[in-house]
This record gives structure tokens, sequence and C-alpha cells, in this order.
């Protein structure tokens, strides 16, 4: 027996697509005609429109949630930072006297370099000018600021010169900076001039660990960087759901809470 066309009129459809999407993490195109009773077309219409508003992110039979928008540099230092410092310190205990270290671009990452022992006696190559200032009081610490063009949203250098300079560095340990990260989708990034630095990071590091609050996990940004397999542990918040981090336990990564 066929069942009766859906009766819900279209904002309402769509808010039922925003409020499963956010119990779920994702929606599947074929589920929604099911269980809404409506034409592909007409779902394919509602996460176009939706997608468009910018509340979440169409991928190929459905959608994902769409990272927050990206405040600018100064007012993104002065969000969440009890959680950040928190982060920060499980991350920076961590690192090892002697090792050869990536910092990464952001404000988890500026903390963690502000939360680095004095007395440790290590080497920091870094893209981001905010960290490499924020290690001239470590007299113990060896900073090597990557040259480039200065890329004003993210505060790190970016372009051939650096990626290349990038790719001359051996690392122990990559302190990636994250904007989206998601099991399926990845390690994900609103820039894509920082996409290739990324990667040539986590190629040249023997381990990479993420530093995530936890409005970044299960969220998608327009460019990928890497699959979520690259990470070796995820640092976040001790109140992220369990079922957010079922997806980064299915994929064996150390998750580390704080």
């Amino acid at each position: 027996m066929t069942e009766p066309p859906s009766t819900l009129l279209p904002e309402e459809r769509k808010r039922a697509i925003l409020e499963q999407l956010s119990t779920e993490g994702r929606v599947s195109a074929a589920d929604l005609c099911r269980n809404l009773r409506v034409s592909e077309d007409t779902i394919r219409r509602d996460l176009r429109d939706l997608d468009e508003a910018g509340l979440l992110r169409r991928v190929h039979g459905g959608a994902l949630p769409r990272a927050q928008t990206t405040l600018a540099y100064a007012a993104r230092t002065q969000v969440q930072q009890p959680a950040k410092q928190a982060l920060a310190k499980v991350a920076a205990d961590m690192v090892r006297p002697g090792q050869v270290l990536f910092i990464d671009g952001g404000t988890t990452t500026l903390e963690i370099a502000r939360s680095l022992p004095r007395e440790l006696r290590a080497t920091v190559v870094t893209v981001s000018p905010p960290v490499a200032l924020a290690l001239i009081e470590h007299t113990g610490i060896e900073v090597h600021l990557l040259g480039g063009r200065i890329h004003r949203e993210a505060m790190t250098t970016v372009g051939a010169e650096t990626v290349e300079a990038v790719r001359q560095v051996r690392a122990d340990l990559c302190l990636l900076g994250v904007c989206s990260l998601h099991g399926e989708a990845g390690i994900t990034t609103p820039h894509a001039e920082e996409v290739a630095i990324k990667r040539a990071m986590i190629q040249g590091s023997a381990e990479t660990l993420a530093v995530a609050t936890a409005d970044k996990l299960g969220t998608v940004s327009s460019f990928v960087v890497a699959p979520t397999e690259r990470l070796a542990t995820l640092v976040t918040e001790a109140t992220v759901p369990e079922a957010v981090l079922a997806p980064f336990h299915k994929l064996k990564l150390r998750v580390v809470t704080a």
C-alpha cells in the first residue's frame, strides 16, 4: 500500500532535516525521502537551500554538519579561552625534551605554545607568527618561523615557498590546528591555501596530534586536508558526548579529554 504524501510545509521539512542532522551527525537523502515521504527532487532542493543558507554541507548522497563561520583571528583568540587552555595544557604535557615539533597555526595551537614548560629544550618549526612570538621567552626552544605570504584570516604563512620549507623538515610531532574534523570526511579547512601546508606537516611528522574544541568535531569545511586516520591522537573536551567520539574510537585514534 502506497503511503500518502507528506503534509509537512517546506520549513517544517527543513527543520526536521536539521534536527536529524544535529542528533545523528549526518543525513542520507534516501532516508529523508522515505521518512518525510517526499520525492528525491524535493529533498535535493531542501538540502541545496539549507547548504546555501550555511546550515549544512551537502555531500554525495546526503549532508553533513557545516563548520561554524570563521571569525577574524583576533576575535577567535577571545573565544572559548578556558577550554582551549585546558586542552593546550594536556597537549603540551605530551611534548618530550629534545623533540622537533611542527606547530601549526590557530588559536588553540597558540595556547599550546604558551603552555610549553619554560625549561623545555626542543626545536619548534612553525608557520604561525603568533606562535613564534609566544615562544620568544622560551630560551631553551629553538624557533624556526617559515617564510611566505601572510594569510590574514589564518594568521599563517602560505604559498609554494612555505610548502617547500615544510618538506625539508622531519619532525617528531606535529601539533595540528583543526578547523573541522569528521570521521568520514576527514580533516578539512575553510582556507584552500592551507591544505598543502597542513598535508606536508602531517607527511613530514612521525606522529600527528590534533587539538579540537567540541564545536570542531563532526563538522566539515570546504577543503580536504587528509583522512582522519592520519592522526595518532585527538585531544578534546571531556564534555563531548560519546556518540560524537564513537567514529574516532572506531578509527583507533587515541582520544584524550580535558
